[in-house]
């Protein structure tokens, strides 16, 4: 129906009616890929937040879990917990800055390539360039936030046994959230994401938590 009605149009105008219809067609086209940039530059970012909260997160509670399952003093667990934070963030800062260096080092070369073929566009390639500082001080920030959450949750508790539920039930509660948000913003199914997060990190946890009991208290090795 659509088709013998342009046709018909074009009779009439055979100028206007034509540049609207290329116009509209075009705008169609180029929609999808403006969208699909925006989400590809959100899902970068979104990838090195969620990877370094969790990080953060599931490290530093399986780490004062495995102290814990061997030292009930509150103050080995905590300053175990602190330096696994300090450690890694550094790590994580460390790793992210190679990764990006890497991979700028690899964009500007193919500029350069393309610029000798002369279809490359500076101003536009110059934007696009990650920044390595910037990526690290990310994943550094992402680490920590994620990683004083179970030093907050056992801080203030002196019961051993209350401390370890505490500090599972709120690393628990932090891992579904940033599985929640993670499938929200990238707008991947919710449940399924949340709960890929949450038996990971149990996981995580209770493996840590179960070797270092076992290897602590073998043959009444001293701690």
């Amino acid at each position: 129906m659509a088709a013998p009605q342009s046709l018909q149009l074009s009779s009439v105008n055979n100028v206007e009616i034509p540049v609207h219809i290329i116009h509209t067609e075009e705008n169609q086209i180029q929609e999808p890929a403006v969208d699909e940039l925006d989400y590809s530059q959100r899902g970068q970012w979104l990838r090195a937040a969620v990877l370094g909260a969790n990080d953060g997160l599931v490290s530093v509670a399986s780490l004062m879990m495995g102290v814990a399952s061997v030292k009930e003093d509150i103050k080995a667990v905590i300053v175990a917990g602190f330096a696994g934070l300090v450690a890694g963030a550094c790590s994580m800062a460390i790793g992210e800055f190679v990764s990006v260096c890497t991979q700028r080092d690899v964009e500007i070369a193919q500029m350069k390539r393309e610029k000798l073929k002369g279809s490359s566009k500076s101003d536009e390639n110059d934007e696009r360039l990650p920044n390595p500082a910037q990526a690290a001080a990310a994943s550094a920030l992402a680490f920590a936030i994620g990683a004083v959450l179970p030093l907050l949750a056992a801080a203030f508790i002196r019961q051993p046994m209350v401390r370890m539920a505490v500090l599972v039930a709120v690393a628990s509660v932090a891992l579904v959230v940033f599985g929640v948000v993670g499938a929200l913003l990238g707008r991947t199914p919710v449940v399924k994401s949340s709960a890929r997060v949450l038996v990971g990190g149990w996981m995580a946890m209770g493996t840590t938590f179960g070797l270092t009991k076992l290897i602590g208290s073998n043959h009444g090795m001293q701690i």
